[in-house]
Protein backbone atom coordinates (compact mmCIF):
# COMPACT_ATOMS: atom_id res chain seq x y z
CA UNK A 1 0.00 0.00 0.00
CA UNK A 2 1.38 3.41 -0.90
CA UNK A 3 1.58 6.41 1.39
CA UNK A 4 1.09 9.98 0.21
CA UNK A 5 2.85 12.95 1.79
CA UNK A 6 1.73 16.52 0.95
CA UNK A 7 4.08 19.47 1.31
CA UNK A 8 3.61 21.74 4.31
CA UNK A 9 4.49 25.00 2.58
CA UNK A 10 4.44 26.99 5.82
CA UNK A 11 7.42 24.92 7.04
CA UNK A 12 9.28 24.57 3.74
CA UNK A 13 11.55 26.57 1.47
CA UNK A 14 12.37 25.99 -2.18
CA UNK A 15 15.34 28.10 -3.18
CA UNK A 16 18.36 28.61 -5.37
CA UNK A 17 21.62 30.48 -5.48
CA UNK A 18 23.75 31.72 -8.35
CA UNK A 19 27.18 33.34 -8.44
CA UNK A 20 26.97 37.11 -9.09
CA UNK A 21 29.91 39.16 -10.42
CA UNK A 22 31.83 35.91 -9.98
CA UNK A 23 32.53 36.88 -6.34
CA UNK A 24 29.36 36.21 -4.30
CA UNK A 25 26.03 34.41 -4.40
CA UNK A 26 22.56 35.82 -4.90
CA UNK A 27 19.84 33.72 -3.31
CA UNK A 28 16.19 33.45 -4.16
CA UNK A 29 13.15 31.31 -3.58
CA UNK A 30 9.71 30.43 -4.87
CA UNK A 31 6.77 31.49 -2.72
CA UNK A 32 3.97 29.44 -4.31
CA UNK A 33 4.43 25.75 -4.98
CA UNK A 34 3.00 22.32 -4.41
CA UNK A 35 4.71 18.97 -3.95
CA UNK A 36 3.60 15.41 -3.28
CA UNK A 37 5.74 12.43 -2.34
CA UNK A 38 4.31 8.94 -2.69
CA UNK A 39 6.14 5.96 -1.22
CA UNK A 40 5.42 2.26 -1.36
CA UNK A 41 7.37 1.57 1.81
CA UNK A 42 8.35 3.28 5.06
CA UNK A 43 12.05 3.32 4.11
CA UNK A 44 11.44 5.52 1.02
CA UNK A 45 13.30 3.17 -1.29
CA UNK A 46 10.43 3.41 -3.79
CA UNK A 47 9.20 6.98 -4.09
CA UNK A 48 7.59 9.23 -6.61
CA UNK A 49 8.06 13.00 -6.30
CA UNK A 50 5.97 15.59 -8.12
CA UNK A 51 6.69 19.31 -7.68
CA UNK A 52 5.27 22.41 -9.34
CA UNK A 53 6.07 26.08 -8.61
CA UNK A 54 4.51 29.27 -9.93
CA UNK A 55 7.38 30.93 -11.76
CA UNK A 56 5.90 34.36 -11.00
CA UNK A 57 6.32 33.68 -7.26
CA UNK A 58 10.12 33.97 -7.52
CA UNK A 59 11.70 36.41 -5.10
CA UNK A 60 15.26 37.48 -4.35
CA UNK A 61 14.48 40.36 -2.03
CA UNK A 62 15.14 42.94 -4.77
CA UNK A 63 12.09 44.18 -6.69
CA UNK A 64 14.04 45.30 -9.78
CA UNK A 65 15.93 42.01 -10.05
CA UNK A 66 12.72 40.03 -9.48
CA UNK A 67 11.05 41.94 -12.31
CA UNK A 68 13.97 41.08 -14.59
CA UNK A 69 13.71 37.39 -13.64
CA UNK A 70 10.02 37.38 -14.62
CA UNK A 71 10.79 38.89 -18.05
CA UNK A 72 11.41 37.12 -21.37
CA UNK A 73 15.16 37.33 -20.69
CA UNK A 74 14.80 34.82 -17.86
CA UNK A 75 11.71 32.84 -16.81
CA UNK A 76 9.30 34.46 -19.30
CA UNK A 77 6.41 33.81 -16.92
CA UNK A 78 3.73 34.95 -19.36
CA UNK A 79 4.59 32.06 -21.69
CA UNK A 80 5.96 29.60 -19.11
CA UNK A 81 4.03 30.05 -15.85
CA UNK A 82 5.45 27.06 -13.98
CA UNK A 83 8.61 25.23 -13.05
CA UNK A 84 8.13 21.51 -12.43
CA UNK A 85 10.00 18.38 -11.41
CA UNK A 86 8.88 14.77 -11.55
CA UNK A 87 10.96 11.85 -10.39
CA UNK A 88 11.77 8.89 -12.61
CA UNK A 89 13.68 6.75 -10.10
CA UNK A 90 15.41 6.62 -6.75
CA UNK A 91 18.49 4.88 -5.40
CA UNK A 92 19.49 4.60 -1.75
CA UNK A 93 23.07 5.65 -0.98
CA UNK A 94 22.96 4.78 2.72
CA UNK A 95 20.56 5.22 5.63
CA UNK A 96 18.62 8.43 5.07
CA UNK A 97 20.52 9.46 1.90
CA UNK A 98 19.14 9.02 -1.61
CA UNK A 99 19.66 10.04 -5.20
CA UNK A 100 16.38 10.93 -6.88
CA UNK A 101 16.47 11.03 -10.66
CA UNK A 102 13.86 13.06 -12.47
CA UNK A 103 12.98 15.62 -15.08
CA UNK A 104 13.04 19.37 -14.43
CA UNK A 105 11.00 21.60 -16.75
CA UNK A 106 11.63 25.36 -17.05
CA UNK A 107 10.75 27.66 -19.95
CA UNK A 108 9.29 24.66 -21.79
CA UNK A 109 12.61 22.77 -21.69
CA UNK A 110 12.78 19.43 -19.89
CA UNK A 111 16.13 18.01 -18.78
CA UNK A 112 17.12 15.19 -16.43
CA UNK A 113 18.24 16.41 -13.00
CA UNK A 114 19.65 14.36 -10.15
CA UNK A 115 18.62 15.44 -6.65
CA UNK A 116 20.75 14.57 -3.63
CA UNK A 117 18.23 13.95 -0.84
CA UNK A 118 18.74 13.57 2.90
CA UNK A 119 15.85 12.67 5.15
CA UNK A 120 16.30 14.90 8.19
CA UNK A 121 13.58 13.33 10.29
CA UNK A 122 10.11 12.07 10.96
CA UNK A 123 7.89 13.15 13.85
CA UNK A 124 4.33 13.46 15.03
CA UNK A 125 3.22 17.05 15.55
CA UNK A 126 1.12 18.18 18.56
CA UNK A 127 -2.08 17.61 16.52
CA UNK A 128 -1.25 13.97 15.80
CA UNK A 129 -0.13 14.46 12.21
CA UNK A 130 2.81 12.45 10.90
CA UNK A 131 5.53 14.71 9.47
CA UNK A 132 8.49 13.97 7.20
CA UNK A 133 11.32 16.40 6.48
CA UNK A 134 14.15 16.28 4.01
CA UNK A 135 16.74 18.42 2.30
CA UNK A 136 17.39 18.18 -1.42
CA UNK A 137 19.99 19.82 -3.63
CA UNK A 138 21.09 19.83 -7.24
CA UNK A 139 23.29 21.80 -9.61
CA UNK A 140 21.93 22.77 -13.01
CA UNK A 141 23.20 24.80 -15.94
CA UNK A 142 20.61 27.55 -16.44
CA UNK A 143 21.50 28.04 -20.12
CA UNK A 144 20.34 24.48 -20.89
CA UNK A 145 16.83 25.65 -19.92
CA UNK A 146 16.92 28.78 -22.07
CA UNK A 147 17.91 31.21 -19.30
CA UNK A 148 20.83 32.58 -21.32
CA UNK A 149 20.84 36.31 -20.53
CA UNK A 150 24.17 37.56 -19.22
CA UNK A 151 26.38 40.62 -19.32
CA UNK A 152 30.17 40.72 -19.75
CA UNK A 153 32.18 42.44 -17.02
CA UNK A 154 34.70 45.15 -17.80
CA UNK A 155 37.50 43.29 -16.03
CA UNK A 156 36.61 39.95 -17.62
CA UNK A 157 34.10 37.28 -16.76
CA UNK A 158 30.33 37.64 -16.75
CA UNK A 159 27.67 38.99 -14.42
CA UNK A 160 26.05 35.61 -13.72
CA UNK A 161 27.37 32.09 -13.52
CA UNK A 162 25.70 29.48 -15.70
CA UNK A 163 25.63 27.14 -12.68
CA UNK A 164 22.62 27.43 -10.40
CA UNK A 165 22.34 25.50 -7.14
CA UNK A 166 18.85 24.33 -6.20
CA UNK A 167 18.16 23.92 -2.50
CA UNK A 168 15.01 22.58 -0.87
CA UNK A 169 14.38 22.27 2.86
CA UNK A 170 10.91 20.80 3.06
CA UNK A 171 8.41 19.30 5.45
CA UNK A 172 5.55 17.01 4.43
CA UNK A 173 2.37 15.87 6.16
CA UNK A 174 1.15 12.31 5.75
CA UNK A 175 -2.20 12.24 3.98
CA UNK A 176 -5.04 10.76 6.04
Amino acid sequence: MSTTWNIDASHSEIGFKVRHLMISNVKGSFGKYNAVVTSDDEHFETVHVKFDAEAASITTGNQQRDGHLLSQEFFDVENFPSVSYESTGVSKKDEGHFIVDGNLTMRGVTKPVELKVTITGMAKDPWGQDKLAFEASAKINRTEFGLVWNSPLEGGGVLLSDDVYLIAEVQFTKAQ
